[in-house]
């Protein structure tokens, strides 16, 4: 067989990293949404994160967000919520275990808040893939700009993972 003839059918990347951030995903604990982010340096991952409820705290789905067991409407009485954020969660476990996260590469399943946008920034993550567009404003984008955090869409297999 000649070298022309070997094709890679391996994934690439982002496809494989971004496949990892949607089973992270299924972890998630917050009854309202599912997501996921997972932080790479060298092709390595350093840290995974997923939304739910702090260490220690009931679960979203048992009751332990007083927002996420009410009927409220998308987008309101944020205040009362007390699920963390995936991004939030990746950052804070690396920084539980002494992990350096400088100069990597977050993937996330939904774009950042603008509040995961800032850690994102002073945590030293350079690249942020993402794959479902959620609340990406223009002043997170112009944080990022201005941060020189590269930020780009994952246009590859569907942000659910089918």
């Amino acid at each position: 067989m000649d070298k022309e003839d070997i094709v890679d059918k391996r994934p690439d990347w982002d496809t494989y990293f971004m496949a990892i951030a949607n089973v992270v995903a299924l972890r998630a604990n917050c009854s309202r949404r599912k997501v996921a982010a997972v932080i790479v340096a060298d092709r390595r991952i350093i840290s995974t994160g997923y939304n739910g409820t702090p260490r220690g705290i009931r679960n979203c789905f048992e009751g332990g967000c007083p927002r996420c067991s009410g009927n409220v409407r998308s987008g309101a009485s944020l205040e009362e919520c007390l699920c963390v954020h995936a991004e939030q969660n990746a950052i804070c476990q690396a920084a539980y275990y002494g992990i350096r996260l400088a100069g990597s590469t977050i993937y996330v399943t939904l774009t950042p808040c603008l509040t995961c946008a800032k850690m994102i920034v002073n945590a030293g993550i350079r690249e942020v893939v993402y794959a479902g567009q959620y609340a990406f404003d223009a002043q997170t984008r112009a944080l990022f700009e201005e941060a020189g955090v590269v930020c780009r869409h994952y246009e590859g297999a569907a942000a659910d993972g089918r």
